[in-house]
Formats: structure tokens, sequence, C-alpha cells
């Protein structure tokens, strides 16, 4: 049984080969493009404030267009809904890059930017992950999802390094320039691709026709199907009860110290940690109570959340500010690798439990879950830590979304037992 990183699918598969490279590369530029457009928001307001509205900007469009464009994929040719949904989203690289050469000053471009972007990667994301079921065995899926965490996290890795170099080096027209030259990446993936049109509902019944009644269709399976269903509740109790991210500037000014090197460093932690857990990911392809891995990996993300807020507790008292910080970082790098191995799972469970014809809706669903639940979980730990101080918010937080996966595993047996062989809604 293999131990390290499964490249099954990238060895067999030349067409998953394409896409895995081509968005790849596109998420480097994407976690790019983010640094790159905080920095210029900040350069052209002085505003912290200003930034924030960045995260408002794209939430709206990943929303609205999650749910819709999930109805276009299920009723389109995928190939033809993420070629569209890439070409939009490179579009809106190029104008980037556009607007740096012209030397714009005005703020609300960089929004509406945002906002195009982020609307394109809402159809553009949930279609690429509706066509691995279509040209991966089933078997495959698991190591196909790790691979696609593992390129995730090694995006948030890389992408904030290279833009911090490009803006130093030759400012935002080099590092959007950079984005809309890698971003070209996946359109070639998607391109190469063999056509693949909707399959025929397996009930027998004809599709609605895109718009809010397909999308209710999609949320009514979601009702009906406990097992799905509780991939989406299970991941927002770890965002809404325990996101860290909210408290890591604390940390770095007041708590451990070091300012933005901490903050940077914090985050990055977690991504190393998603990176070394999917490194030694070969395993998860034969796990087959996939849905007790899930609340196992989700309960391991809680205790590091609540690792976190113990050595904030205990910097500059029982241990040292320094000591504290690396006790931190590596709470982190746990958080970051339990959740790199729930989002596998998650993933897998809702590529083969849902029938081919509804995939684009959930996925559609999925990233308004993904997109939406680390922004309430922030905005939710500000408001506690405005009371009971940053320390405790991880540490009650972490607790809590321990006690909370505790009792779904209470209320939803069938997810607990859910067997990998027999996926069932």
């Amino acid at each position: 049984m293999p131990l390290l990183l499964d490249l099954t699918p990238l060895r067999v598969n030349a067409a998953y080969r394409r896409l895995y490279a081509g968005f790849t590369f596109s998420n480097i530029g994407s976690q790019l493009a983010v640094v790159a457009i905080g920095l210029q928001v900040y350069d052209l307001t002085r505003s912290t404030a200003a930034v924030g509205l960045v995260g408002l900007c794209a939430l709206v469009p990943l929303v609205v267009m999650g749910l819709y464009g999930g109805t276009l994929i299920d009723h389109f040719d995928r190939r033809t809904v993420g070629l569209v949904a890439q070409s939009v989203a490179f579009l809106s690289s190029v104008l980037c890059a556009t607007q740096a050469w012209l030397g714009n000053g005005h703020v609300w471009v960089l929004y509406a930017l945002v906002a195009l972007w982020n609307g394109a990667y809402a159809v553009s994301s949930p279609a690429r992950t509706s066509i691995y079921p279509r040209i991966l065995a089933r078997e495959q899926l698991p190591a196909a999802n790790a691979l696609s965490v593992f390129a995730m996290n090694s995006a948030m890795t890389v992408g904030p390094l290279m833009a911090g170099f490009l803006v130093d080096w030759g400012g935002f027209r080099a590092a959007y320039t950079t984005d809309a030259v890698i971003t070209t990446a996946a359109l070639w993936g998607l391109a190469r691709l063999e056509p693949l049109p909707p399959e025929p509902a397996t009930d027998g019944s004809a599709p609605s026709r895109p718009g809010l009644r397909s999308v209710l269709d999609g949320l009514a399976f979601l009702t009906t199907r406990p097992n799905v269903r509780m991939t989406f509740v299970a991941d927002i109790c770890a965002m809404l009860l325990a996101q860290p991210r909210v408290l890591f500037p604390a940390a770095g000014a007041v708590i451990f110290g070091g300012g933005a090197r901490t903050v940077g460093a914090l985050s990055a932690a977690a991504a190393i940690g998603g990176i070394g857990a999917m490194f030694f990911s070969g395993r998860l392809g034969h796990v087959r109570r996939q849905g007790l891995a899930i609340l196992v990996a989700i309960v391991g993300w809680g205790a590091a959340i609540s690792g976190f807020g113990v050595a904030m507790l205990a910097a500059g008292g029982v241990l040292s500010r320094g000591e504290a910080l690396w006790f931190g970082l590596a709470a982190m790098a746990v958080a970051g690798g339990s959740d790199s191995v729930s989002a596998v799972f998650r993933t897998t469970i809702l590529q083969a439990a849902t029938p081919d014809h509804l995939r684009g809706r959930l996925q559609g669903v999925f990233i308004v879950v993904v997109a939406g639940g680390p922004r309430l979980g922030e905005l939710a730990g500000g408001l506690v830590s405005s009371g009971i101080g940053e320390a405790m918010t991880a540490v009650v937080g972490g607790l809590a979304c321990i006690a909370a996966i505790v009792l779904l595993a209470r209320l939803q047996p069938g997810f607990v037992r859910y067997d990998a062989r027999h996926p069932t809604p």
C-alpha cells in the first residue's frame, strides 16, 4: 500500500494531466493576484477597511455564480462551460495588468475586477471538479482530489512569495502581467479536452432549464441525501466555529510579536501542513469509511485551533514569545493538514455519491460553502474576540468545533458508516 502522494491519475490519464498542470499554474497566478490586489488597494487608499471590502466584492459573485453556474454545468457541455468561464477569468487578469500599466488610481476599478474574476472562478472551479468523475475511474478520485489539494496548498505558498518579489522588483505591472501569462495554462488544459455533454438524469426525467428552478432542484436533492449534506454541514461547523485567520493580526502585533512576518508565517504554516499531509496521502485512496475520516479530520482541526489558542495564552508567561510562536506554528501546520484530509474526502463523497446530472449544481453549492464559511467564521471570530480575547476565542472555538462534530456523528450514524465501495447519497 503506497504511503506517498498517489500519482496514478497523472500517470495513466493524459486529459487529467493537462487539466491538473493548467489549473496548478493558474492557481499560483490567482494567489499572486490576490496579494497584489490587496497591496494595490492599500497603496491607493492607505485604508485597511478598503482592503477588507475586497472580500465582500469577492463573496457576492461567488455566491450568485456558484449557485447559478452549477445549473449551466449540468445543462451544457462541461468543457465549453469551463472554457468560457476560464476565458472570463483570463480576461480579468489581462484587465488587471492593463490598469496597472495605465497607472489606474481608482480603487473601484480593482473592486470590479475582483468581482469579475470571482464570478468566473465560481463557475470554472465546479466545472473542473465535475469533469474529473467523467474522465477518471471512481477509485482514482481520492488520489486526484489529494493532488488538487496539494496543488492548492502549494499555490498558497508560492503565489504570495512571487507576489512579494514581483511587486518589489517591477511593481504591480510585473505581478499582474505574470498572472495573465500563466493563467493561459488553464485554458490550454480545457481546450484539449474532448466534448463532455450532459448525461441524462438517472430517473429518466427531463432536465429543467438553467435558472432558479434548476438551482432549487439541486438544493432539494440535498434535503433528501444526508451523506452528501453532511459534507457541507461538517465543513460549516469547522469554518464557522474555529476559523483562526482573523486572529492572526493580533497574534503578530501583540501576542507573539513580529508583526507582518508573524502573520505571514502563521498563514504559511497552515499551507505547509496541507502540503505535508498530501505528500503522505498515498493511503487515502484505500480508506473505505470516508465519512468517519472527515469527522476525525475536523476533530483534528478543532484540537489544533485550540492548541493555537493555548500557545497564545502561554506567550510571555509559561513560554517565551518565541517558544510560544513555534508552538502556534506547529498547531497551524496540524490544522492545515487536517483540513486538507477533510477536503479530499468531502470532495470525493460529493463526486461519487451525486448523480452526474446534479454534480455541477452540488459543486456550485460546495464553492459557496468553501468561500462563504471562512468569511462568516472571520466575522464571528472577530465579534467573539472583542469580548473574551483572541486566545480564548481560539480555545473555545476549537472545543466548540469538536463538540459539534461529536453531536453530528451521533445524529447521523449513517455518515459514520459511509462505505466508499458503495457510495450512497
